[in-house]
């Protein structure tokens, strides 16, 4: 298999607290998104880092437990997946410590346990947890509707 390479860009002007930047994907989805101090400590209007990363698992994640679901024979309505990144104060400055997935599922096939089990194994072999494993506390909430 081919490697695989994605970018993205950060631009920044000024300092942290009065700063302002932009980011943007290689794909174009993200063109010049605006972000902050404000956007990232005080919830103003624009993303910030945690935000994007808590898309990117949730994306990934989804992906990872879709094609594990379907490679059992299931049958996917719906997989939806809600991430949140929890940041803290660490010594000098701030990390990320831990990242909550709740997926909901609408599966023909399989039952409460079966899906926990499938999300189990998601957490496993998604990239994005595997990158994230041993630094961030990672918690699954499996939830079949």
């Amino acid at each position: 298999m081919a490697e695989i390479a994605r970018k993205a860009s950060a631009h920044w002007e000024g300092d942290l607290r009065s700063g302002k930047g932009t980011v943007s994907t290689g794909s174009g989805v993200l063109e010049g998104a605006q972000y902050s101090f404000g956007t990232r400590f005080e919830n103003g209007k624009g993303t910030n880092p945690e935000e994007l990363l808590a898309a990117a698992h949730a994306g990934c994640f989804t992906m990872q437990l879709s094609a594990l679901l379907a490679n059992h024979g299931h049958t996917i309505e719906a997989l939806d997946t809600q991430a949140t990144c929890e940041m803290v104060k660490d010594g000098p400055g701030f990390k990320v410590s831990t990242m909550r997935l709740t997926v909901r599922g609408k599966i023909t096939g399989s039952d409460q346990a079966d899906f926990e089990a499938h999300v189990r194994d998601a957490a496993e072999k998604c990239p994005l947890s595997r990158v994230m494993a041993g630094n961030v506390e990672i918690i699954h909430e499996a939830i079949l509707e």
